[in-house]
């Protein structure tokens, strides 16, 4: 084939595309312009333009967690690029595949340090990416497009990071257009190896699993794994919509604090299998987790990598996550009863259970808001979560029962939810995107709600406002019991959305909440409901001013 001459940014996008990429976030910037107009022209691809770069790299971060496939982040020079560190940190920690696309200065200048915007990008993402390179030369755009995408999707997938030297990115290049991907994959387990995990499971009187997000695609085959082996199902942190939360074989989120009853089963089980997720802290809960007298076996491309503080597996099987279940559940002995672990599933439907009302709860509490989503919404909603003490309830009340229904970050980053939720609704129109915030939260990122509706993507944003930043105001009472800069002024939420194009309700009382959910399902534009909270409501089972009280109390030494 003869060489068709492009300039190297459109040979990037041509490639990526090739290789599936069809969504790129961006906040456009000068140094990536060649990079712009390809996109511009090239009708497979859609520019999605946000008001933010943490925005662009949460939507792409969140487009790539639902579907299994590399979205693009992209962002200009050194502003851009700490700003859109963010979402790339979230996808370090979430191991989800992104390419994150920035520019850089000319390549003829760099170095000096006298560049405008200059900045050393493969050192400082180093820390938080699997692979970091930069375009020298126009002819390895195609070649970094590739090696870009079997390294995000490779093993523990993850993002990658290629700077693009705006005179290096603006040249013409002599690659052919079509270039086939190198193979990427992970090995299957052995016939010995799958005979050893079902012996074991097959004889455990107690196993457990824990479903983690590299489980994705499994959801039918882990059903069948569970009851064949009689095994409970704990959801690793923040990724509850790996298992349906319905099924009796359930027993609940490894989530911050737990209910102590929900963690019963998986303290005294004599097998656990952890399947496609990291062994982190909240996971593990603070490293204490499985047992020492529980079989540990870690599932997954990353098994046995390094556990810090952690518990070293007794078996660590790096292999293929999905392949490994669906041939286990074949090799189930039978259909197992699931009544040895009714008890355990019974501590979690009552740890899931709203509080009743009561004079102490005059306010609107984040827990009724929450029951009344599950009222009011459609069941397969799309439902992301910010970082937030608000979210306590939303993990222990929804019930996720449609796989890849959940939009979570692990890494704790606040201004998550709107951007995820923006995404969703980009990705997949035919189900409701929900995005629970606190007001915190909100205020980072909720200009993304512009994308929203300049991109007519149907988003639901329920917003918790309890002018506090509520997580930090429970760690000063309770360690201090003085309150310092958690304060968040009285903003008009639902007239910011208005301002924005999208329809603003405000919620004050518990009577308003279900008809403002049904006008908000309705409607034919995104739709924001701010709704007050009790700031004293700072988890479901603890008052903010108690906390402080009882600090006062007993003043720290």
């Amino acid at each position: 084939m003869s060489p068709i001459r492009r300039t190297a940014g459109a040979v990037l996008i041509d490639e990526l595309v090739t290789l599936g990429v069809t969504r790129y976030y961006s906040v456009p910037g000068e140094s990536f312009l060649a990079v712009l107009e390809a996109l511009r022209a090239e009708d497979r691809a859609r520019l999605i333009s946000t008001r933010h770069e943490s925005g662009a790299s949460f939507m792409a971060e969140a487009d790539a967690k639902l579907t299994g496939v590399p979205a693009v982040a992209m962002a200009t020079r050194a502003p851009g690029a700490a700003n859109l560190a963010i979402g790339v940190h979230t996808a370090w920690h979430d191991s989800t595949p992104l390419v994150a696309l920035i520019g850089q200065v000319e390549a003829r200048w760099y170095g000096s340090g006298l560049c405008f915007q200059e900045i050393d990008l493969e050192a400082f993402y180093r820390p938080f990416t699997k692979w970091q390179a930069t375009l020298e030369h126009p002819d390895d755009a195609a070649r970094l497009a590739r090696q870009a995408m079997a390294v995000a999707t490779g093993g523990r997938p993850g993002p990658v990071v290629i700077a693009l030297p705006n005179d290096v990115l603006s040249q013409q290049s002599d690659v052919p257009r079509e270039v086939p991907a190198p193979p990427s994959g992970t090995r299957r387990a052995s016939a010995a190896e799958l005979a050893a995990l079902s012996e074991r499971l097959g004889s455990a009187s107690a196993p457990v699993l824990i479903v983690g997000g590299r489980c994705r695609g499994s959801w039918d085959e882990l059903v069948r794994l569970a009851e064949g082996y009689g095994a409970g199902v704990y959801a690793a942190f923040r990724r509850q919509d790996q298992f349906p939360n319905d099924h009796p074989a359930y027993l609940g989120h490894l989530t911050l604090r737990p209910a102590p009853a929900v963690l019963d089963a998986l303290e005294h089980a004599d097998v656990v299998v952890a399947l496609g997720c990291r062994m982190s802290e909240v996971t593990t809960q603070s490293f204490r987790l499985p047992a020492a007298g529980a079989f540990f076996v870690h599932v997954d491309p990353d098994a046995g990598g390094d556990y810090g503080p952690g518990r070293v597996p007794d078996v660590a099987l790096d292999v293929d996550v999905a392949e490994l279940i669906a041939a286990l559940a074949d090799q189930a002995p039978g259909a197992s009863p699931l009544e040895r672990i009714g008890r355990a599933h019974g501590a979690y439907l009552r740890d899931r259970a709203p509080l009743a009302p009561s004079g102490a709860r005059a306010a609107l509490q984040p827990d009724e808001v929450v029951a009344a989503m599950a009222r009011r919404l459609p069941s397969d909603c799309v439902v992301t979560n910010d970082a937030g003490n608000f979210s306590i309830p939303l993990h222990r009340q929804w019930r996720f029962v449609r796989p890849n229904s959940q939009l979570a970050p692990t890494s704790g980053a606040m201004g998550y939810a709107v951007p995820a939720a923006v995404a969703a609704g980009i990705v997949d129109p035919s189900h409701l995107a929900v995005a629970t915030v606190g007001d915190g939260g909100y205020l980072m990122t909720g200009q993304e709600i512009e994308t929203a509706v300049r991109e007519h993507a149907k988003v639901v944003v329920v917003v918790f406002r309890n002018g506090l930043y509520g997580t930090i105001a429970m760690h000063q009472a309770r360690s201090y019991g003085e309150l310092s800069g958690v304060e968040i002024g009285a903003v008009d939420i639902a007239r910011h959305a208005e301002s924005l194009g999208a329809l603003g309700l405000s919620v004050t009382d518990r009577s308003e909440l279900d008809d403002a959910l049904d006008m908000a399902v309705r409607s034919d534009r995104p739709a924001v409901l701010d709704v007050v909270v009790d700031p004293e409501a700072i988890t479901p089972s603890a008052r903010l001013g108690d906390l402080l009280a009882s600090a006062r109390s007993n003043p720290p030494t």
